[in-house]
């Protein structure tokens, strides 16, 4: 494979043609505003030299570098998988893992879902939180008079981003800002559309506050529990907001939400035969997983399945833990420390779900006040 730009003016545009229509095929693309956005904005001049393509699957990243395979880093920038453009916070390179990776470029798929369900309209303010590469705001700023706001917490990242939009022909139309996401821009307020480009499990009220009536904000709901959700809400006249989950995704957290692993087990251990495969549990329906998310919004959950089939579940609290581990066979056994038992509450909150006739994730939603957010199914009025 030639370099693109080898091939005259329309090398990269065949490459982003190619994605458009992996993209409506599907069914990620719909807009023409999209395509639109898409061929404006070439992705590739956001991918930096050196970074690490991440599959979709979660599978080991790939590195990719522009000087020692060309072939590999083009074909990486207009595939439909995100890019891992910093590590460690800036103390490692981009392809040091995906374990350590602290910003991407979305993958382009994912970022257009979330372009689409912003509705963005010509001649609207709208904030964008988490500037990342800047390709995100570039893509949202290109249509007719939107203004773009985005904030960065990283010095370093934004600088970049303002680099890699001055190279696109975009910078006019963003105002990068330095500063912690969760804030908001109180100074740049009120906005048209909240776009976030990192995971909240609590949504930051001064997303709502900055926000017209009838305005827009979507985001990545990744609940501790687990799992992430495309959600988009509407602000209503009372400064509430309102929404509903689409979809599934996978980000990183905003920082100010990071949060360290499990604790270390205090106190004797209770062990017990597990009656339910836990399986059943986390692999059953997003459904499943946003109801028990809503109903647990403190409690953190991991699982993996092993090599030989073994399943190995992680739940904890700030004061309790537990863990749920099953045998190739189909055993399980449950062991759970401090004041809760958290694998009979998830199982409570599972059950529960099941009882309501298993909905999926498109009968649950969101309600964010001044006093925190609360998750429902079927309306507002139903609260988990």
């Amino acid at each position: 494979m030639v370099e693109p730009e080898a091939w005259g003016p329309g090398g990269a545009a065949r490459l982003i043609e190619d994605l458009i229509r992996e993209l409506e095929a599907g069914g990620l693309l719909t807009a023409e505003s999209s395509r639109a956005a898409l061929r404006a904005v070439p992705r590739h001049l956001f991918v930096p030299p050196v970074a690490l393509a991440v599959p979709q699957d979660g599978g080991p990243g790939r590195r990719i570098d522009r000087s020692a395979d060309p072939a590999g880093w083009w074909r990486a920038a207009y595939e439909d998988l995100p890019i891992v453009t910093q590590a460690g916070d800036g103390a490692a390179g981009p392809a040091a893992g995906p374990g350590t990776a602290s910003s991407s470029l979305s993958a382009p798929g994912v970022a257009v879902a979330f372009l689409e369900m912003l509705g963005v309209l010509e001649h609207d303010g709208v904030l964008d939180i988490g500037t990342g590469t800047g390709w995100t705001a570039a893509l949202i700023a290109d249509r007719p008079g939107v203004r773009v706001t985005s904030v960065e917490i990283d010095p370093d990242l934004s600088a970049r981003a303002a680099a890699n939009l001055r190279a696109a022909g975009r910078a006019a139309a963003i105002e990068l800002v330095t500063g912690d996401g969760a804030a908001g821009v109180p100074g740049r307020a009120p906005f048209d559309a909240v776009h976030a480009a990192c995971g909240v499990a609590a949504v930051p009220y001064a997303w709502i506050e900055q926000t017209r009536p009838g305005g827009t904000i979507v985001l990545p709901w990744m609940p501790w529990y687990q799992g992430g959700h495309r959600a988009r809400l509407t602000v209503l006249p009372d400064r509430t907001a309102v929404g509903t989950f689409t979809g599934g995704c996978g980000y990183m957290r905003l920082r100010s939400e990071r949060r360290d692993g499990p604790p270390a087990p205090a106190g004797p251990l209770r062990r017990t035969a597990a009656r339910v495969d836990p399986r059943r549990v986390f692999q059953t329906s997003p459904g499943a997983d946003v109801a028990v998310a809503g109903a647990l919004p403190g409690l953190h959950a991991t699982h993996r399945t092993m090599w030989d089939g073994a399943v190995i579940a992680r739940l904890w609290t700030s004061d309790s833990g537990a863990q749920v581990t099953t045998d190739p066979g189909g055993s399980a056994l449950v062991q759970q420390y401090g004041p809760r038992d958290l694998w009979d509450e998830v199982l409570d909150a599972f059950f529960r779900w099941v009882s309501w006739g298993s909905p999926p994730r498109g009968r649950f939603g969101m309600t964010v006040t001044p006093d925190g957010q609360r998750i429902w199914c079927g309306g507002p009025d139903h609260m988990v």
